[in-house]
């Protein structure tokens, strides 16, 4: 979860647009674009949550069923799949052991993160368990375990959490699930098959536009036949959800790659949000809190649709002020 440097794609014709940022190194700006993108979306999301007046397509289904809201998430988790690999290679010549702490330094960062979020939010009256942050925190630890193993392997491993996942889940893990935010600590497994077959994901992208676009037909195929089987929750982190989500994402970026070959090699707008999604995500809580805490419904909860935009307008306004400086000042700040 880190504006970090990717390594370059096989075959040159398949390179896409790069330009150097931050302490100059090179970026891949259509993963930034589509990074900043769902950050943006995490941001309006969150925001839009708690306004009556938004349609229920805007917010997250409460059990069965699949809305916008909810593929935002796990499209952040495979872009972090799309430079997790990357990442860990480029620090395996300072020895392997040091790769192995650093990305596990991360993601208990993360963890850590996400429990002070937690705990914040509890103490002002919103009781919460698990997080986000901590799903992407185990997820993370998880595929550590894994990311040095051929493609096939993370395919085959993802796909074999993924059902494991789903046979516990009915079998008796259910209520507890339900009864947590983003599926509490057991449905950090989903996440992190999720996240495991993202890196895998991410390899076949990285051989060329053409087998990634079929690897992007055969996800499709997969979750299709998915949500025939398995209900489709993302509260429950469903076997269905995933796949589902995650064709979803892959075939977003694959138009989005392509997009950018014909697109100025230059950031802009979505990149200055992509370089520094943890900040803005962070600082978008604090923003949210205090929109949210005075004590008047119209305020927030049953504002009109006037009132919730033109609050919604100022807090990415304010944001995307602060991406832009960041970006100008050549700052990325990373775990």
């Amino acid at each position: 979860m880190q504006p970090a440097a990717h390594d370059e794609p096989v075959g040159a014709e398949e390179v896409p647009p790069r330009a150097p940022e931050p302490n100059g190194i090179p970026r891949n700006l259509a993963i930034d674009r589509f990074r900043g993108a769902l950050i943006i979306l995490m941001v309006g999301g969150d925001y839009l949550s708690g306004v009556q007046a938004v349609p229920a397509f805007l917010k997250h289904a409460p059990d069965i069923g699949y809305t916008v809201a909810d593929a935002v998430a796990p499209a952040f988790v495979f872009v972090i799949g799309l430079n997790y690999g990357p990442s860990f290679v480029r620090r395996m010549p300072r020895g392997t052991a040091n790769a192995y702490v650093h990305v596990l330094l991360r993601y208990l960062a993360l963890i850590g993160i996400g429990a002070i979020l937690a705990g914040g939010a509890t103490a002002t009256g919103t009781p919460t368990d698990w997080g986000v942050l901590q799903a992407l925190g185990v997820a993370g630890l998880v595929c550590l375990a894994f990311i040095r193993l051929p493609t096939s392997a993370r395919f085959a491993i993802g796909i074999v959490m993924l059902a494991a996942y789903q046979v516990v889940l009915d079998a008796s893990m259910l209520p507890l699930v339900l009864a947590s935010t983003q599926g509490g600590l057991f449905g950090a497994v989903s996440w992190a098959a999720l996240l495991v077959l993202s890196t895998a994901v991410a390899d076949v992208w990285r051989v060329g536009v053409r087998p990634y676009a079929v690897c992007c037909a055969a996800l499709s195929v997969a979750a299709a036949l998915a949500a025939v089987l398995v209900p489709v929750s993302k509260h429950r982190v469903s076997l269905s959800y995933v796949l589902i989500s995650l064709a979803i994402a892959a075939v977003v970026f694959l138009a989005v790659d392509l997009t950018a070959r014909f697109v100025a090699d230059r950031p802009g707008y979505l990149c200055w949000w992509g370089e520094n999604p943890l900040v803005l995500y962070l600082l978008h809580l604090v923003i949210l809190a205090a929109v949210v805490f005075p004590d008047a419904a119209w305020w927030y909860a049953e504002a009109p649709i006037w009132l919730a935009v033109l609050q919604l307008s100022g807090i990415l306004a304010v944001l995307s002020s602060v991406a832009w400086w960041l970006h100008r000042r050549r700052l990325a700040i990373r775990l």
